[in-house]
């Protein structure tokens, strides 16, 4: 909708909308303060997974005050932030693996996974879906990355939604998604994927332009390396980017698993 051309989005306020609300895949924050300034004060967030229904929402007035926020847990949620040896994290802005559990009593099991559901239980009633992230000083909940997605270089851990969201705001870039890509060094190595935009094509010009993005907002271990460009990022149903597609090329032939 925001690469409509002008005279299209002028033509089109948002008056007649009373709210609009986006979940699943996570919208960049540059993106989403657009969509505020074209409809205003209608476009609200939910955040949830098919384990858990709804577990927070953010009108989009508070937004505008904690933008990049999911909102805060509903009253039939607890949240819980927890680190890798499974102890749960009090410190506010602290990033740990979330888990969540439904006040109301309900939980789930995956259809003939026993070992998929334990992985997935940190105790009874209480699961993750592989989320980080933390809640502020305010009680608001803030994604970091999903853990699967996360790249280890070095031993480092680097999370692909801030590097994603550094590239996004460039003008060229429809769309971009970070991967983590075979280092015979470090083990893995930063790769960014960009669908460009506006007239800009994948050439070496744009590359180093999206590089000398990074250096200025990023730290060196959190900088891609390189860059690829794609027609278009595969997506599922829901729009979420298919990250394993995106990576199997890259590691064919190498002994890990993705």
């Amino acid at each position: 909708m925001l690469d409509a051309p002008e005279p299209v989005k002028e033509a089109f306020t948002g008056d007649s909308l009373e709210s609009v609300w986006h979940g699943a895949a996570p919208c960049p924050a540059s993106w989403k303060r657009s969509m505020l300034d074209w409809f205003g004060p209608k476009v609200h967030e939910y955040y949830g997974s098919t384990e858990g229904a709804f577990i927070s929402t953010i009108k989009a007035d508070d937004w505008l005050e904690k933008g990049g926020s999911v909102g805060k847990p509903l009253e039939t949620v607890e949240v819980l932030v927890v680190d890798d040896d499974g102890n749960r994290l009090t410190e506010p802005n602290t990033s740990g693996t979330l888990y969540f559990r439904n006040l109301m009593g309900t939980d789930f099991e995956y259809h003939k996974a026993p070992e998929k559901t334990a992985e997935a239980h940190l105790e009874p009633g209480v699961f993750t879906t592989g989320d980080i992230g933390f809640l502020d000083e305010d009680g608001y909940l803030w994604l970091s990355d999903r853990k699967i997605d996360m790249i280890i270089s070095g031993g480092v851990n680097i999370y692909p939604a801030e590097i994603e969201a550094v590239i996004a705001k460039h003008d060229g870039v429809a769309d971009v998604s970070v991967i983590g890509v075979p280092n015979e060094e470090y083990g893995e190595e930063v790769k960014a994927i960009v669908e460009c935009s506006n007239g800009y094509t994948g050439d070496a010009d744009f590359v180093r332009e999206i590089l000398q993005l990074c250096n200025g907002k990023l730290a060196g271990y959190k900088r891609p390396k390189s860059v690829d460009f794609i027609d278009q990022l595969p997506r599922t149903g829901t729009g979420k980017i298919l990250k394993r597609t995106l990576r199997e090329p890259y590691w064919e032939g190498h002994e890990r698993q993705i």
